[in-house]
């Protein structure tokens, strides 16, 4: 009888080992579970977020870089999905709370680099070329229809971090001009810097164009507040695409831009309309486009997205 449980005991703890031995089976052939290092899978970097690289505008230059990239880099199973602003940040949003992959095309200043923890993959190959700039570009002829506006934009230069502080304000719901005046207000040192030697004027209109970027909807309102508040301009300021907004400056429409990206993004239009316009110089330097992904994913270069 004794035997008899003891027998039964031991099948017992032996059913129990088997089961057990084949439950771990089931995570895969060689032990290990299907648990990776990209999202939680062992599916490519690529196979998880569907091969896509997440654009903004069709006519940036940020896009016509990546579709280099995508062909010097030899990544034929790519594709540049086109888009907006917009549209890549809300769809980086539900990436990150999710905590899924994404790649997606960005550049600095950008407040995205402020609410998440991003980073550039590495372009070895230079595809994206060294550190832009962000220039001031006006119409031929303003140094003399409007020399008090042409000093000023000539003084006008600030960081990413000055531009980061409007941005993310704006950001986070506050109205543009609102989050201008305010940063105004606040680095009076600065703006004086740039009214040294400007006399204010009596009404004189005066049309600034942008593209609808983070980075240029700060910096073309903080100008627009200064200029109106400061210097007694009637500021109108045209949000447009990248290739009207550089027409209208050459064409004598507009009077100037601040939201120049040289030499790499507006290349084309500079290419195109640099003996109609006048190029002031850098407002901004250090700037730098490339792909981006959030630090979670385990890619550190983009050759690593073969």
């Amino acid at each position: 009888m004794k035997k008899q449980k003891f027998w039964l005991l031991l099948s017992l703890v032996a059913i129990l080992v088997l089961s057990a031995c084949g439950q771990s089976g089931k995570d895969g052939a060689d032990g290990k579970t299907d648990k990776g290092t990209n999202g939680g899978s062992t599916a490519s970097l690529g196979e998880q977020v569907k091969h896509e690289i997440i654009g903004i505008d069709p006519g940036a230059g940020i896009m016509k870089a990546t579709a280099a990239a995508i062909e010097e880099y030899g990544l034929t199973d790519w594709k540049l999905i086109e888009g907006s602003g917009a549209a890549m940040t809300a769809t980086l949003n539900k990436a990150i709370k999710n905590e899924d992959p994404i790649i997606i095309t960005g550049w600095t200043p950008h407040w995205m680099f402020a609410k998440y923890d991003l980073k550039y993959l590495d372009d070895p190959k230079k595809v994206y070329g060294e550190a832009e700039e962000i220039h001031t570009v006006v119409r031929l002829g303003l140094k003399e229809d409007h020399p008090e506006a042409y000093k000023f934009l000539s003084n006008f230069k600030w960081t990413s971090d000055d531009m980061g502080e409007i941005m993310t304000a704006i950001q986070e719901g506050q109205d543009p001009e609102a989050a201008a005046k305010e940063w105004a207000d606040s680095n009076t040192e600065k703006v004086d810097a740039w009214l040294e030697g400007v006399q204010p004027v009596d009404g004189k209109s005066f049309k600034f164009s942008y593209v609808a970027w983070d980075s240029e909807i700060a910096s073309t309102n903080l100008l627009k507040v200064i200029m109106e508040d400061k210097l007694g301009y009637k500021v109108d300021a045209l949000q447009v695409e990248a290739g009207p907004m550089w027409t209208g400056v050459a064409n004598g429409d507009v009077d100037a831009t601040v939201a120049a990206w040289l030499p790499l993004t507006h290349a084309d239009y500079w290419d195109k309309f640099k003996d109609k316009v006048e190029d002031l110089g850098a407002n901004m330097e250090g700037v730098k486009t490339g792909l981006v992904v959030p630090s979670y994913v385990e890619a550190n270069s983009i050759e690593d997205l073969k």
